[in-house]
């Protein structure tokens, strides 16, 4: 079993931005003294009046900090970019973290993004499945040729090969069944959300396995899962130092309209406590260690990937935090 960091890198308007950079990175630090495998930050564009970071450049500036650990996006809107951009950026992460880097990506959802970026939403599948092709073949072929629905290309070639000869891992977010089973056959992982509750989940890894065993291809190994983490110095403590922060968050998920193609049992405008249950882990270090026993023994996942931090948290409760988690995750092996 390992852990990894999701950093939280959106920040509420008005919120002084000079120190926020040295907050994630005493973090990241923190999380690697504590046995953290992974790093992971988000992708979105035109956010407004929320603040955020672009994750390319904020995960090449931690990179120093994260060492030995796995690094990626968790998720890049994909269907929006030239997978030429992504391929040379992934190629140059790759190499700036020893040959730990990780796509992550996702269809995205937000028209804003697509329009802003020169896409339309509406073609988002064709060009996600269309674009890992491309960026696979630029990464392991000399000179790529391409003329395809959405993207061509006229015998090129990529600045530099990634640090393995097929090139990073591929891990694609999904959340309703068409998306899972396509990730199953697309990725060498799927990268499980935050929403689902351990019970829809069962269900979902079922199909994924089933999928992939249909395909001819390999079981996954990790099954990273997304999870709200927080570890308090009692359970009632961590809620109440939590649930604000959290609120906040997917207040801002649902005004975005993240939770659209949800069903109504995972909507986001649920009472916290609802919501909240067997989806979050939030609590004290002997209910969380039993929660994560829970998730790895019944449903055989293997990799915690865990957002510790939301707006209005403040930094000594976020690495008190992460350390009592890491504290968890070497108890259990």
């Amino acid at each position: 079993m390992k852990v990894g960091l999701y950093l939280a890198t959106q920040f509420t308007p008005g919120t002084p931005l000079g120190p926020q950079i040295g907050n994630l990175v005493e973090q990241v630090r923190v999380a690697r003294a504590n046995g953290f495998e992974s790093l992971w930050a988000a992708q979105h564009f035109v956010t407004a009046p929320v603040q955020m970071f672009q994750v390319m450049p904020l995960l090449a500036r931690l990179a120093p900090e994260a060492e030995g650990m796995q690094v990626g996006p968790n998720i890049l809107v994909f269907p929006a970019l030239s997978p030429v951009l992504v391929a040379e950026e992934a190629a140059t992460l790759d190499w700036m973290t020893g040959g730990r880097y990780v796509l992550g990506v996702g269809l995205g959802y937000r028209p804003e993004e697509f329009t802003a970026m020169g896409a339309r939403l509406g073609d988002r599948v064709g060009r996600l499945e269309e674009g890992l092709e491309v960026v696979r073949r630029l990464w392991t072929e000399e000179r790529v040729t391409h003329a395809g629905k959405h993207f061509r290309l006229d015998d090129v070639g990529l600045s530099l090969k990634p640090v393995h000869p097929k090139g990073p891992p591929v891990w694609i977010a999904a959340v309703v069944e068409k998306a899972i089973r396509r990730a199953a056959v697309l990725g060498d992982e799927w990268l499980i959300t935050f929403y689902p509750t351990a019970a829809t989940l069962a269900d979902q890894l079922r199909m994924y396995r089933e999928a992939r065993a249909e395909a001819g291809l390999p079981p996954a190994v990790d099954y990273p899962l997304c999870r709200e983490c927080y570890v308090g110095a009692t359970t009632a403590r961590a809620l109440a130092e939590a649930q604000g922060p959290l609120q906040y968050k997917y207040g801002a998920y649902a005004s975005w309209g993240q939770d659209k193609i949800l069903s109504d049992a995972d909507r986001f405008d649920q009472p916290f406590e609802d919501f909240r249950a067997d989806r979050f882990i939030v609590g004290d270090e002997a209910w969380v260690r039993d929660e994560l026993a829970r998730y790895h023994e019944t449903l055989g996942i293997e990799h915690f990937v865990m957002r510790m931090q939301w707006p209005g948290l403040e930094q000594s409760l976020v690495l008190r935090s992460i350390e009592r988690l890491g504290r968890i995750v070497a108890s259990l092996g």
